[in-house]
């Protein structure tokens, strides 16, 4: 399955200055498998899991000379590590501390040497590290698939295609939209996971593929083990939980898990943040720019970090699912601003974390609330996301009105168009959107 990532790979290899490349994001998103495919265009490529692999370890004690590593690593697996022809790939490298220390001295020392590392659970070992190669190791940034990576992966090049050509100044055909929207559908019940999309494309089953997620989202919480040293599991949990519950609204830490303290409330949140989980929704007076400059960190929303586990936790019921005729009737839990905020991050450039933004004004009988903003230029773009085919804009059109801004956006089930001083994008269209022109 293509994926986004690739490109950036690619580039990276071909890099003649490129620094040794660390691989970041939640379990099973894809990491493994895109440095595998990348793999296929060296001539050597030697993968090694130090989860699996514990007796690799014993190199990396003691000095951690590049040189000495390599010629082990080569001798133990039989794969000249040859620079400019063997891609390297240090996988679970978290379960090494020592390994991750090396990166440095690879950059140091052998630069011709492609080399990559990735980790499930990578932020947690980074945290302990005080310096693992500040100025010598690069990073990209990975997540589940998108609805783009999803269309190709279903083999619908040429809707992706025809939907790239579209704008509010040039709708889609109905019969084109419509069919869009149908695999929208399919896409908010199956995830972004490379797992559970591969399932439903080889099956069509979509029992088989809530199977897959239930597994996953099994494994996940089997991960909190992990964090327990530093937040009680049941209280993990419940934040996890409280995530979904409180989706679409500022988040409540007193709700969250009537057990827990404050702080290990925050300390649940910080740690599933870490994990690749969860994103923040964190709210900025957008009085102008940059709108990071103006974030008020105490006052967020959060979402899933993928809207098929995200489903599985609501307990969506798959009939009702099935039989619904419009996308209102299965919108439980406010899925379509999950969706469009996890769409948001996946569109943007993979080599460095992006924040995602909120404006709320709360004053006595005038609540307004714009559900997203990003900056495009100079200019701020609010956009309002509706899960059905209309609703009013009023709390859009306050914000515009207060911040002297001429127009907005809409997201819903619709077709691409205009509405007064509002541009409208489908909920299929969020790469579009994140690469809009001529916005004023």
């Amino acid at each position: 399955m293509e994926r986004q990532i690739d490109n950036a790979l690619s580039e990276w290899k071909l890099n003649l200055s490129r620094k040794v490349l660390l691989l970041r994001g939640a379990r099973q998103v894809g990491k493994t498998w895109s440095v595998r495919n990348l793999g296929k265009r060296f001539r050597y490529f030697l993968e090694i899991n130090f989860e699996s692999a514990r007796e690799i370890h014993r190199f990396f004690t003691g000095n951690l000379y590049p040189e000495e590593i390599c010629r082990n690593l080569s001798a133990y697996y039989n794969v000249p590590l040859t620079d400019g022809e063997t891609l390297l790939f240090f996988d679970e490298i978290q379960a090494c501390t020592p390994a991750i220390s090396s990166l440095r001295f690879f950059y140091e020392k052998r630069p011709g040497l492609h080399l990559i590392a990735a980790g499930s659970l990578l932020e947690f070992a980074l945290e302990q590290l005080p310096s693992y190669g500040l100025g010598r190791i690069e990073h990209l940034f990975m997540y589940p698939m998108s609805f783009d990576e999803y269309l190709l992966a279903g083999g619908q090049k040429t809707l992706l295609d025809m939907k790239a050509e579209s704008s509010p100044e040039k709708p889609l055909n109905p019969a084109i939209h419509t069919r869009l929207i149908t695999l929208l559908k399919e896409f908010l019940f199956i995830g972004g996971m490379p797992e559970a999309v591969k399932t439903y494309i080889q099956s069509t089953d979509l029992r088989k593929t809530s199977h897959v997620l239930d597994q996953f989202l099994n494994g996940l919480i089997g991960d909190f083990a992990k964090y327990k040293s530093r937040v009680p599991l049941p209280r993990l949990r419940e934040v996890f939980d409280a995530v979904v519950f409180q989706s679409g609204c500022k988040f409540n830490l007193s709700k969250a898990s009537p057990s827990s303290n404050y702080f290990q409330i925050k300390e649940a949140i910080n740690l599933l943040e870490m994990a690749g989980l969860i994103y923040k929704v964190h709210h900025t007076s957008a009085d102008g720019i940059p709108l990071g400059a103006q974030v008020n960190l105490s006052k967020f929303k959060i979402v899933m970090f993928d809207h098929g586990i995200y489903q599985r936790i609501m307990g969506l019921d798959l009939s009702e699912y099935l039989l619904a005729d419009s996308f209102s009737a299965i919108n439980k839990g406010n899925i379509a601003e999950q969706f469009v905020g996890t769409e948001m991050i996946k569109y943007q450039n993979p080599e460095s974390r992006h924040n995602l933004l909120y404006w709320h004004r709360e004053t006595r009988g005038s609540n307004a609330e714009v559900d997203y903003l990003f900056q495009k230029g100079l200019s701020i773009v609010p956009v309002e996301v509706k899960s059905g085919m209309q609703g009013k804009m009023q709390s859009l059109q306050v914000f515009l009105k207060e911040k002297g801004i001429s127009s907005g956006i809409r997201v819903s089930m619709e077709n691409f168009g205009k509405y007064g001083n509002f541009q409208i994008y489908p909920l299929y269209a969020i790469h579009e959107l994140i690469n809009l022109n001529n916005f004023h």
